[in-house]
């Protein structure tokens, strides 16, 4: 992978606890198809305290992310809550400082599982290639819904604008995560700012939203759709064990 490319996850300390999504995240690209060399290029950032102390445990590579006025990390943070839009806008803000390091971006949610490497389906000529929580057949329809949980982002000056504006659009949609604030810009944005976005089949990028269990094809597995730490972990654990019955059958 190219060395000015960078994979970053987030953690917190619910997630980092032994036996959770950390160590299964990390299991999978020691497990996956010649994957384990990423984990060179994997940053993860830290919530809190306690999950960059056992990030720093299992791997080289940490940064320990701040966000404000959150200070209980030891649940999860669930879905739409305050501080659940707290951490996601933390997160879309760190990239973009990424991006204006120079360096391009996979960004990856912890609750994925990693089978092969993602790149096979990056375009070049995309600015983002981005999973899909339902994918309708065509790779550059605006009407696919996304799934920010997974992308590629490419670092130039018109992707740096577009976090910039994505950033700011949360003020007008206070209550609104950057999932469902992307899919409102999307669209004009891209048109505005000339960038190309291109939409990954479900088929490659899985989601459980519309699961297509093709191990031939599935690069990664995003637990979505599934409420809960327990809930996303047991699906998870059980696709995970499944995939290395396949590797064992059909790649050894």
């Amino acid at each position: 992978m190219d060395d000015k490319t960078v994979i970053l996850t987030e953690v917190s300390e619910a997630w980092a606890q032994p036996g959770s999504l950390l160590d299964l995240f990390l299991e999978s690209f020691r497990v996956g198809d010649r994957i384990e060399h990423l984990l060179n290029h994997t940053v993860m950032m830290a919530v809190d305290q306690k999950a960059f102390e056992r990030c720093q445990f299992l791997h080289p590579h940490c940064f320990r992310l701040i966000v404000q006025n959150i200070t209980d990390y030891s649940s999860e943070k669930r879905y739409m809550t305050k501080d659940y839009l707290k951490l996601v806008w933390a997160k879309v803000e760190f990239n973009k400082q990424v991006l204006e390091l120079g360096y391009n971006i996979i960004y990856t949610d912890m609750d994925i599982i990693w089978f092969r490497n993602p790149l096979q389906h990056v375009s070049v000529m995309s600015h983002f290639t981005i999973a899909t929580d339902w994918y309708d057949g065509n790779p550059e329809a605006v009407n696919n819904h996304v799934n920010t949980g997974f992308f590629y982002v490419k670092s130039c000056n018109k992707t740096i604008e577009f976090y910039e504006r994505w950033y700011m659009a949360r003020e007008k949609f206070p209550d609104k995560g950057n999932q469902p604030v992307f899919d409102f810009i999307k669209r004009d944005l891209s048109s505005e700012l000339q960038v190309q976005i291109r939409y990954i089949d479900t088929a490659y990028f899985g989601g459980l939203c519309q699961p297509k269990m093709d191990f031939s094809k599935l690069c990664t597995m995003h637990a979505t759709c599934r409420i809960g730490l327990k809930s996303k972990l047991d699906e998870l654990k059980h696709i995970f064990d499944e995939w290395k019955k396949y590797k064992q059958d059909n790649l050894s």
